[in-house]
């Protein structure tokens, strides 16, 4: 008897939710006698299983899954490899044709290969956004597992210099924590720091986060390997929360018209597009110069007709074509680059790269009366506000700062001036944060000393990552010390110490308790210890709590396992 034919359906679910699983991918999932998966992913359709043999297995074994896959396919049996997202987009795909080429595959004889595509990342994480992707764009991993970091980092390096839309997938693991440090610093070079940026942590998943930042302060939110950041180009921009990148319509139609300035029949035609390829070519056979001399703009040309009520017309000289579709924009006050300037700046300064720009430099720094003290002064606060003026900001913060942001080439005055209101100013970024509770109104002021020493000894200092050192003065530990990276209770005239605590995430705990009733002197000598040990031993990026289980003692101190966490579905409202 003629054995059977199998199969090896490649299959890309979507990002998990029920409602984005294609019907194909349903039905191929119900045809397979054996499903192979990350477990992950296996959890993800186990509503979908019926009688199915399931191959499970961890990260890093795509080969084994993929070697396991046409070993049961070339048995005869009907095999579905599962993938989160598009099979084909960082997926399982690739590996299964390589692994069938290396076995010397004939598609005409040998197994058959089905790949059925789902919604990747970039396609479901712009859908929580808004419209980001809304013009050219590109998919780039920063896992360097498998490729040279100098190669993805000139992917980078070409992506930002071409203005491309940018989705990172893999930004971020527990030991791969350098490289979106470095993909940011890569794309400032080209693009504003407040150019909109998109974080997405397990779209369309139970635990699912969608955060709006910039790309300057985008290393200040969670980001993991279920993160998918989205990077805006130079024409993204910000509306209610959404992030919108414009498909460039405003340039041929007025947008909150309904009769048109320019007819259908009308659209395409070159004159109506001195930014395009073919107005170029038809100048170049007129005889106009390669290098941006008439190139034909030497007349009136209606660039876009009547758009918004300005009419858009007249000789232009001899900018380059894209400045023109920017220059309409500016007019009407559509556009601005970053630092309020038209259009036609900011294209150029695109072009440009570091030599054509002159973006002022945002300064940023943190802001508290005291330690102890919570409570400005009215001078304090008509200071702020002064120094902030029309071009700054103030921000709040939860442990009693004011974050103040503005433009500055010369910070150096500010800080003197903020000082002499007596205030404490504080770097902002991975630095060591000592803060603590108001010590019930100053009236138990007995532990404020040490909060003060810690503070002169590591406030501010570099770390790997932001470390948050807080000291609660009596033994109600009211002010949450005892969840953060280092906490410090005072009790009985002697000092409670806590190490590794997390305050967010799945398995948020709070820190272990590892001395007690041990004296100012030695408190102080042993979190400066700690921050030493810490501070030359860590990863970049790494959170304290991670370097505490990695390195499984500091200061002398053992590392415990903390208990896993328990699932519970919590019920809001009524």
């Amino acid at each position: 008897m003629e054995r059977k034919k199998g199969k090896v359906a490649i299959i890309g679910f979507g990002p998990g939710a029920a409602e984005h699983i294609t019907g194909r991918a349903r039905e191929a999932i119900r045809e397979s006698e054996v499903i192979i998966g990350y477990n992950t992913y296996v959890d993800l359709i186990l509503g979908l299983l019926t009688d199915q043999a399931v191959v499970r297995t961890g990260m890093t074994e795509e080969v084994s899954r993929a070697q396991e896959a046409v070993r049961q396919a070339e048995s005869g049996k009907t095999v579905a490899v599962i993938s989160s997202g598009d099979a084909g987009v960082y997926g399982m795909a690739g590996l299964i044709y390589e692994v069938l080429i290396g076995r010397q595959w004939k598609p005409a004889d040998g197994v058959e290969v089905e790949v059925i595509p789902g919604i990747s990342a970039i396609n479901s994480c712009a859908s929580l956004l808004g419209a980001p992707v809304m013009h050219d764009a590109c998919t780039i991993s920063l896992s360097d597992h498998l490729t040279p970091w100098e190669t993805i980092a000139k992917r980078v390096e070409a992506a930002a210099t071409a203005d491309f839309v940018i989705a990172l997938y893999n930004p971020r693991s527990g030991r791969r924590t350098r490289q979106i440090v470095e993909t940011q610093r890569i794309l400032l070079r080209h693009r504003s720091p407040d150019t909109p940026v998109g974080l997405v942590k397990s779209a369309y998943r139970d635990r699912q986060d969608i955060t709006v930042t910039t790309l300057a302060n985008m290393l200040e939110h969670d980001i993991g390997m279920l993160t998918t950041v989205i990077v805006g180009n130079s024409a993204t921009f910000l509306y209610e929360g959404l992030i919108i990148t414009p498909r460039g319509y405003q340039r041929k139609y007025t947008l909150d018209a309904e009769e048109q300035a320019l007819k259908p029949h009308e659209r395409l035609r070159v004159e109506q597009e001195p930014w395009s390829l073919s107005a170029r070519e038809e100048s170049l056979e007129r005889g106009d110069s390669e290098d941006g001399g008439d190139v034909g703009y030497g007349r009136n040309v209606a660039l876009a007709g009547n758009i918004g009520n300005v009419s858009v017309s007249g000789n232009f000289g001899k900018p380059h074509p894209a400045e023109l579709a920017m220059e309409a924009l500016r007019l009407l006050g559509m556009w601005r680059n970053a630092e309020g300037g038209s259009a036609a700046t900011g294209a150029a300064d695109a072009h440009q790269g570091d030599a054509g720009r002159s973006q002022a430099r945002i300064f940023e720094v943190g802001v508290a009366p005291g330690i102890a003290n919570k409570k400005f002064t009215n001078s304090q606060l008509s200071a702020l506000a002064r120094i902030a003026g029309d071009s700054g900001e103030m921000e709040y913060t939860p442990h009693h700062q004011v974050i103040l942001r503005l433009p500055a080439e010369r910070p150096e005055g500010i800080v003197a001036e903020l000082k002499a209101e007596g205030l404490l100013v504080f770097p902002i970024g991975d630095v060591a944060q000592v803060k603590a509770c108001d010590f019930c109104d100053l009236d138990k002021p007995d532990a404020i000393p040490v909060a003060e020493e810690l503070n002169r000894l590591i406030g501010g200092r570099k770390t790997p990552k932001e470390l948050k050192v807080a000291l609660n003065g009596c033994g109600m530990a009211c002010y949450g010390a005892v969840l953060e990276d280092i906490g410090i209770v005072y009790r009985k005239g002697a000092y409670d110490l806590f190490l590794g605590g997390k305050k967010i995430g799945r398995n948020a705990h709070a820190a272990q308790p590892v001395a007690e009733g041990i004296s100012a002197e030695q408190l102080v000598a042993t979190v400066e210890r700690i921050f030493r040990e810490y501070t030359e031993n860590g990863h970049p990026n790494e959170s304290f709590h991670k370097y505490f289980k990695r390195a499984k003692a500091v200061a002398g101190f053992p590392h415990r396992e903390q208990p896993p966490a328990v699932a519970v579905d919590a019920v809001c409202g009524d």
